[in-house]
């Protein structure tokens, strides 16, 4: 409790600092708000023209989209400098965060804190259009309010997981960003999708190395094509866990191995 206590009163002065530059703010919150919009028009207006792909409507995809985007906005916003790990590592800034009373993971999640507004609205917007569409349509009920909320958490768990481990894989290799671009970013815009869309050895890789698919993909086959049964969502809650658990033993072996700049 002590911890979330910390980390809590870290994060809302972190958020605070931010504040002060307003007009900074609201840019950025604007101009997220353009390239993600854009991003789902093109795949709308081409879903929209061919009516559904493989099988999956537009409004599915939708769903799929919403869940991704909110979860990645609150693994960013909760944890946003274990992305950014690599710059601390080259300028020997982590050696600050080494000599402060408190965990450097904890110090490192609250660094440059800031709450994705954009991303996260725009996830909410997709998700209540094409729950209402599903609903109406008697594809699912208002029990799958519940269930995406818990969607949601468990994929901010693994998206966390998978970006710490990615981050942990620094303290050997450095240069981690075009690692972090297949284990993040692309693994992530790609299971925005139906992962039946993509071949075989492809769908393996995002189910077991990189297991973005647990995110959104594999619930959604329980819970808006219900198929697999709630295996599909226990399923999910336990690799959360054992994502988020191996990724914390991988982090503190990393650590371990860590060498300071001298800095």
């Amino acid at each position: 409790m002590m911890s979330v206590k910390l980390y809590l009163l870290l994060i809302k002065a972190s958020l605070r600092s931010r504040m002060q530059y307003k007009f900074n703010f609201l840019f950025s919150v604007a101009m997220a708000s353009c390239i993600q919009v854009s991003e789902f028009l093109m795949v709308a207006l081409v879903m929209m023209r061919f009516g559904n792909i493989k099988g999956w409507t537009l409004y599915e995809v939708c769903y799929l989209y919403g869940v991704m985007m909110i979860s990645k906005a609150i693994y960013r916003t909760l944890a946003s400098d274990v992305h950014h790990l690599e710059k601390y590592l080259v300028s020997g800034d982590l050696d600050a965060l080494l000599t402060r009373p408190v965990p450097v993971l904890l110090a490192l999640m609250t660094q440059n804190s800031r709450v994705l507004f954009a991303e996260i609205g725009q996830g909410i917007v997709l998700l209540v259009i094409s729950m209402r569409v599903l609903m109406a349509k008697g594809q699912i009920e208002w029990s799958a309010v519940p269930l995406t909320a818990l969607m949601i958490c468990t994929g901010a768990v693994i998206l966390f997981a998978i970006g710490l481990a990615t981050a942990a894989a620094g303290f050997w290799l450095t240069r981690i960003e075009s690692l972090q671009n297949m284990t993040e970013d692309a693994s992530q815009t790609a299971a925005r999708y139906p992962l039946a869309l993509y071949p075989k050895w492809l769908q393996g890789a995002l189910l077991v190395l990189v297991p973005v698919g647990f995110v959104n993909y594999i619930p959604t086959l329980y819970l808006l094509r219900h198929e697999g049964g709630i295996g599909m969502l226990l399923g999910t809650v336990g690799v959360a866990c054992v994502a988020l658990w191996l990724a914390m033993r991988f982090w503190k072996l990393g650590l371990s191995r860590y060498q300071s700049t001298g800095s």
